[in-house]
């Protein structure tokens, strides 16, 4: 064994899709799993550091605005003509017309500690508030970029950052709304500021691009993007059929629904991942499952936002891969999101464990969890896919005194945790074998804490 590696005993360790009984973990200097042994000897148990609790791979978060962290709460009053998604989104640009750099950074390093304390261990951060607030470019165009980066460092969590193409407001636009002139970008400048993230040289950060919408961006700005991701190993984001009006726009536009446009004019492959696809039909879903991309899924957002409810069953019917995303951070809990991706599907099919059964097992949590485990590494193209010998050795340990888990069999742990609320805690997280969480909470929450809350008034004040 070589001398820079760590060995961890674990009482139980959720491996190749269940759980195991007395597990060596060995991670290597690199940060990656080195070995994984389930049953080990006493004598090797003994000799290893001991984990307090059963041990999970860390998540990823496939999807987030992480500025959006900044209006939770701050959203939900009715107005007089009615709400929706575009009303909503009317209300979230009052933070994105004035969040600086230095407000960027404090309320992202406060959700990325949040995000670490309920077990997601990298995040996908769909990021276009690229220019000043007066819409010009910064001098340094790499400001709000590194900003997200700095407060992914300053907590440890895994960045996949993932500057996107915003160009117009609308099918038939040919620019931006005034209230969108932070976001406006090229094929060019997005691949500038992604370049400009990877030479930061930190190993737990990367980039792929993303294309906010087919509303955003035109068909050849699309291709453009698509060829530099392609050449680079990095993944694409789309968001897509999230919501009915943006189909109806496309068909008025195109002739086509979004994703059947997408698929049959962009070179979709197993390095995509579109977002939402909420209005999709059970042909599209096929599409998405043949062309190998996968979905991007926030169930609490897309509740949120009233945009509808995925269908998990005509997916997973298809054979598809998705993940999960926590979105515009209404809940920062992995828990929360696999509780409501299967509550949806039951109060609209009347029926219980839906995931057990379209998933293929008898545990509807063990069903959800393996799947959001899985579409991790497509979504951020890192070997983040649990625990196993190649995977970055990114983990949490399950506080077993929580009151969701007192008292529960071992092998039902992960059905408490997602089925019994109120959120069972994690003692400690990994991310890349490093430490990053201890006691429940990031070493640094209160000085987060302070420069979230001043950030919060500066901005709402």
């Amino acid at each position: 064994m070589r001398a820079e590696s760590k060995t961890y005993a674990a009482p139980q360790a959720w491996v190749n899709g269940a759980w195991a009984q007395d597990v060596l973990l060995t991670v290597g200097a690199d940060g990656h799993w080195l070995r994984i042994q389930a049953k080990g000897t006493p004598q090797a148990l003994r000799d290893a550091e001991r984990l307090s609790g059963p041990v999970l791979p860390g998540l990823v978060n496939a999807h987030s605005h992480a500025f959006q962290r900044a209006i939770v709460g701050l959203t939900e009053r009715a107005s007089a003509g009615g709400d929706d998604f575009w009303s909503w989104r009317d209300r979230m640009y009052s933070a994105a017309l004035r969040i600086t750099p230095e407000q960027l950074e404090a309320i992202a390093a406060l959700l990325y500690a949040e995000l670490l304390q309920a077990g997601y261990t990298q995040v996908c951060e769909f990021h276009y508030l690229h220019n000043h607030t007066d819409g010009k470019p910064y001098a340094d165009p790499l400001a709000m970029s590194l900003a997200l980066v700095r407060a992914a460092q300053r907590t440890g969590m895994g960045l996949t950052l993932l500057p996107t193409l915003y160009m117009r407001s609308g099918f038939n636009a040919t620019g931006l709304r005034e209230d969108q002139r932070r976001f406006a970008s090229t094929p060019d400048s997005v691949l500038r500021l992604a370049e400009g993230v990877m030479a930061q040289s930190d190993s737990r950060v990367n980039t792929g691009l993303a294309l906010h919408s087919l509303r955003a961006v035109n068909a050849a700005a699309l291709q453009e993007v698509a060829a530099a991701a392609r050449a680079r190993g990095m993944a694409v984001h789309t968001h897509i059929a999230e919501q009915t009006q943006e189909v109806n726009d496309c068909v008025a536009a195109t002739g086509q629904r979004p994703i059947e446009w997408l698929l049959s004019h962009a070179p979709v492959g197993a390095h995509w991942n579109l977002v939402h696809a909420t209005q999709s039909t059970a042909d599209e879903l096929q599409g998405v499952q043949r062309s190998g991309a996968a979905i991007v899924i926030c169930p609490n957002t897309e509740a949120n936002l009233g945009d509808g409810v995925f269908d998990l069953p005509a997916y997973a019917a298809a054979g598809g891969r998705w993940s999960i995303g926590s979105d515009s951070h209404v809940t920062r809990s992995w828990q929360e999101e696999l509780r409501l991706l299967e509550y949806s599907q039951r109060l609209s099919l009347r029926q219980r464990n839906i995931a057990a059964r379209v998933l293929g097992g008898t545990s509807s949590a063990d069903r959800l969890f393996s799947a959001a485990l899985a579409g991790g590494s497509g979504a951020t193209s890192l070997p983040l896919a649990g625990l196993a010998v190649g995977q970055r050795a990114d983990f949490a340990v399950v506080d077993m005194a929580s009151p969701a888990l007192l008292g529960v069999p071992a092998d039902h742990v992960l059905d408490a945790m997602v089925f019994s609320s109120p959120d069972a805690r994690l003692s400690e997280v990994f991310v890349a074998g490093r430490r990053v969480l201890s006691s429940g909470q990031v070493p640094e929450w209160q000085r987060l804490a302070a420069d979230f809350s001043q950030a919060m008034r500066a901005l709402w004040a």
